[in-house]
């Protein structure tokens, strides 16, 4: 066990709480950790941290040995990165996450692409609604959609995906007029249920009011495509991610419902942990997924 591998799962132990958290962090098992801090200790001749069946906790020593210790590891890591990019082509694997729908929709043909540009790059990619903790899971960035709730990583928006109300041609023909957002409550929706508060949907009219409207519906689904695929076969109104009913709006498989009312988009994000020097890698994505996304998306062409 080399000193600088003790160090880390030392800094490890102290960001995450814990011996299996760390250990997860660094890929390992809780034994070992244990292990290597014990030898971290026994090198230095004091105790770092209080253990107990449920907590660890870092002594004074322990304290002050993480404070002076985490900013050299971070000089090494972004020295090893510069050296890197400069000797070589940005290569190695890359641990990204997305949301499922706009993930397997819409980011999917672009990570291909940027794969086929960059054969020396492995991209190793979750796709889940889950949010997950970049820096305890390893994962060097993500994709989200929404607010950002993470200030401590890096954040750069790629665009914004509008919501929009749709139905069929033939319900919209067969069923009361759809005039204002309130005319809602007399229909038949179908209840997207990834949305925070499924059974309120927001407007914003175009005078600049904003409001919500209450809606009931027998059919409620955690997708958004089963929910547009609800509203294709005319069983109620669905309000839906301009990429998910973008093609069905080109098609005319369903029109758009209440377009002066079109409530606040949400805006898609790139996030990563912070750091002086970016990994080649992770900066080489980014700035693709940038420039993809940049001006009109191309899910709202032809509206």
């Amino acid at each position: 066990m080399d000193r600088l591998e003790c160090d880390r799962m030392f800094i490890a132990v102290m960001e995450t709480g814990g011996f299996a958290s760390a250990a997860t962090r660094l890929k390992t098992s809780s034994g070992q950790a244990s292990k290597l801090v014990s030898r971290l200790e026994a090198d230095l001749g004091v105790r770092l941290l209080n253990r107990t069946t449920r907590s660890v906790s870092p002594t004074e020593a322990g304290q002050a040995y993480y404070e002076r210790l985490r900013p050299l590891i971070d000089d090494l890591e972004t020295l090893d990165l510069d050296i890197r990019n400069i000797s070589q082509s940005p290569r190695g694997r890359l641990r990204l996450t997305a949301p499922l729908t706009f993930g397997t929709t819409e980011l999917a043909p672009a990570l291909n692409e940027f794969a086929s540009r960059h054969p020396d790059i492995e991209l190793d990619v979750s796709f889940t609604d889950r949010v997950v903790n970049l820096v305890d899971e390893g994962f060097d960035m993500a994709v989200r959609v929404g607010r950002p709730g993470d200030s401590s990583l890096t954040i750069r928006r790629l665009c914004a995906v509008r919501i929009v109300v749709v139905a069929t041609p033939a319900y919209v023909e067969d069923h009361n007029p759809v005039g204002r957002p309130e005319d809602l409550t007399r229909h038949a929706c179908i209840i997207d249920t990834n949305f925070r508060e499924p059974e309120k949907w927001p407007f914003r009219h175009s005078s600049g009011k904003a409001y919500t409207v209450g809606v009931t519906g027998r059919i409620r689904y955690s997708n958004t495509e089963a929910c547009l695929q609800a509203a294709e076969e005319g069983l109620g109104i669905a309000c839906l991610p301009g990429f998910v009913a973008g093609g069905a709006i080109r098609s005319g498989r369903v029109v758009r419902l209440l377009q002066d009312f079109e409530s606040e988009p949400y805006d898609v994000h790139v996030l990563y942990p912070h750091n002086r020097h970016l990994a080649a890698k992770v900066r080489l994505l980014v700035d693709a997924l940038v420039e993809r996304y940049r001006g009109v998306p191309a899910w709202e062409a032809g509206w």
